[in-house]
């Protein structure tokens, strides 16, 4: 397959996730933590990846238009190019709440009670998959500007908590909190994005992050699930909780950032601490300020580290 990727100007494999658990057991597992406390410090922070941490909706697009078109030219006598295929970017921008085969099919006009819905889009999956996944690089999916320092700063407590005992005695930074990553896309796209783009230090204070320095922030993250490497896909919040439990924390601990009404829907079902969404992704404030989950909107990457700070 081919396709234009138009690029953007963008500001180690070591951990393959797998199932092994049921929903009910994860959820059983994460509730039984120890140290749940609703009203503890928040020890975690899961991201959603496409539209939060990465810029890579015109992967995602390009890479759509060329799974759609070849499809659309096996089962018609009329000939489309990806140039020419009938969807267009805010199409494809309400297409992404759902998980990718889901998506797929709805682009082919199957609607879910249509018989062949399923297979259709599992197919129409797995080609997308093995397509833009090849393709994942910095400047196809690169960090928002600001979103590589955020993480190091948070992986090595450099965040001014607001009520943290530290900030309190008059010094700034707070106790690191453990990363994780949740999808709809697949795992290994998941992967690949973090591997491509995750720093090895902050621009900003490259003196303190000497631990990441070594290791790198990728190999720091805890859990990193896709929609194929959890029972259900957001907006349940299946893979939430199993992030949790591999990270060892209680939902109550977590806070959720994402770009999408089935992020905010995920976080309640996992009841998580709370749930940021961020509006530079495929979602405007108008879609989602209708989602109670949702308890701070962010503008820009400075304000989600201050929405962060509060809970630290």
């Amino acid at each position: 397959m081919t396709a234009g990727i138009a690029t953007k100007s963008s500001p180690t494999f070591t951990h393959q996730t797998s199932l092994t658990s049921t929903a009910s057991s994860t959820s059983s597992s994460a509730s039984s933590t120890s140290n749940a406390d609703g009203n503890g410090a928040v020890r975690g922070i899961i991201f959603d990846i496409d539209g939060t941490l990465a810029d890579s909706w015109n992967l995602g697009y390009q890479a759509t238009l060329t799974v759609l078109t070849e499809y659309h030219n096996k089962n018609n006598e009329e000939s489309l190019t990806p140039e020419t295929y009938p969807l267009n970017s805010e199409e494809y921008h309400f297409g992404c709440r759902y998980t990718t085969p889901e998506r797929l099919a709805r682009h082919v006009g199957l609607d879910p009670e249509h018989p062949s819905f399923e297979s259709v889009g599992d197919d129409l999956g797995r080609q997308f998959d093995d397509y833009y996944v090849q393709l994942v690089d910095k400047e196809t999916a690169g960090f928002y500007d600001g979103i590589g320092d955020l993480l190091v700063k948070l992986h090595c407590g450099e965040l001014s908590g607001a009520d943290s005992a530290d900030n309190k005695s008059g010094s700034s930074g707070t106790s690191a909190v453990q990363l994780g990553a949740l999808t709809n896309a697949c795992v290994e796209y998941a992967h690949a994005v973090l591997k491509a783009n995750c720093p090895q230090c902050s621009s900003d204070s490259p003196s303190s992050s000497s631990d990441a320095k070594g290791n790198g922030i990728y190999q720091r993250f805890s859990s990193i699930h896709g929609a194929n490497s959890v029972p259900r896909p957001k907006p349940f919040g299946d893979g939430i909780l199993q992030c949790c439990e591999e990270m060892n924390i209680h939902p109550s601990q977590v806070i959720y950032v994402g770009d999408a009404p089935t992020d905010a829907r995920a976080a309640v079902d996992a009841q998580c601490r709370a749930a940021i969404g961020v509006l530079w992704g495929s979602n405007d404030e108008e879609c989602l300020k209708e989602e109670e989950g949702f308890k701070t909107l962010c503008s820009s990457v400075d304000e989600l580290g201050r929405a962060i700070e509060q809970y630290l």
